[in-house]
């Protein structure tokens, strides 16, 4: 009987010991910030300018991470592919920047100066005049600090 005690008090001291290098642990190593600049695309369908369900979720994600953080700066770009007429591809460029802008701040993003600006299509064509990839988007640049 005074085996099995002194192996439970020996059990229940070396499990508390577990326990309080874990917590030691806990003090030293810590997760890297997540209170770093973030760039994030937002990515739209063909002459739209409506969120995606996808587009959503990625504003919807940064803004949730960089909750902890001060968010100084918002810069927000809207992109336009070569498709269409430049001044209706400028336009369109400008309300998807509006889009973003309008979903982060409602987002629950800490509040901060925001940017918002336009390409069109410029820079939409390589220089052998192919049709950049990927230009339906709006380019989202977030400048934070701890």
């Amino acid at each position: 009987m005074k085996t099995l005690a002194v192996a439970a008090l020996a059990a229940t001291v070396a499990l508390g010991g577990c326990s309080t290098m874990q917590n030691a642990r806990a003090r030293l190593v810590r997760a890297p910030s997540t209170c770093a600049d973030q760039t994030v695309q937002v990515y739209f369908d063909p002459e739209s300018a409506e969120l995606t369900p996808e587009g959503l979720a990625v504003i919807t994600s940064a803004a949730a991470n960089l909750r902890p953080c001060r968010v100084t700066a918002v810069e927000v770009l809207g992109l336009a592919d070569a498709v269409g007429a430049p001044q209706a591809n400028m336009a369109l460029s400008q309300r998807r920047a509006q889009a973003v802008s309008h979903a982060l701040a409602a987002s629950g993003l800490p509040t901060a100066e925001f940017r918002i600006a336009a390409a069109g299509q410029a820079g939409a064509l390589t220089p052998d005049g192919q049709a950049a990839p990927l230009r339906r988007r709006v380019d989202v640049t977030l400048h934070v600090r701890k």
